[in-house]
């Protein structure tokens, strides 16, 4: 596969949610979904997938460490099971969630479109739920009174 696929599939991504300046967003490679940034690349060493990356948000301060468990249990339960990692960028703090797609024939726009989306509720759910809780709310988080659901 190539850079041309992942065009072609960005270029239907624009297309489905009317989004203006495709070829600005292909220069990046990156564009806005529902508020989250979404960059789409495409590497030589691994021609056949392109590997889709989610900003989530910065965790708010004193809860790094927390919140880093509560990523590595997820990615233990939940994203390694579909070739998806979350992870903290260290230059800035940022929770980002990168998940490989292979490109497979029935990978087209419309498809990685609505992986980008079910991403997307994820980020929704920890920016909501365990970026911004409250100090007693986060508190039964740490402490694992949770359950994940697989939607």
């Amino acid at each position: 596969m190539s850079i041309e696929r992942r065009d072609q599939l960005i270029r239907e991504i624009c297309t489905l949610r009317d989004v203006p300046g495709v070829d600005e967003v292909l220069a990046r490679g990156e564009l806005e979904i529902d508020s989250f940034d979404v960059a789409i690349d495409h590497f030589a060493e691994d021609g056949d997938a392109v590997y889709v990356t989610f900003q989530y948000g910065i965790v708010t301060a004193g809860r790094t460490l927390r919140v880093y468990r509560l990523l590595l249990e997820a990615n233990l339960a939940v994203y390694a099971q579909d070739q998806a990692q979350l992870g903290l960028e260290v230059a800035t703090g940022a929770i980002v969630l990168i998940a490989r797609v292979a490109l497979t024939d029935e990978v087209d726009g419309k498809w990685l479109l609505g992986m980008i989306e079910h991403y997307v509720e994820h980020g929704r759910y920890w920016r909501d739920n365990i970026f911004k809780a409250r100090d007693d709310m986060f508190e039964n988080l740490a402490r694992g009174d949770y359950v994940w659901l697989r939607a």
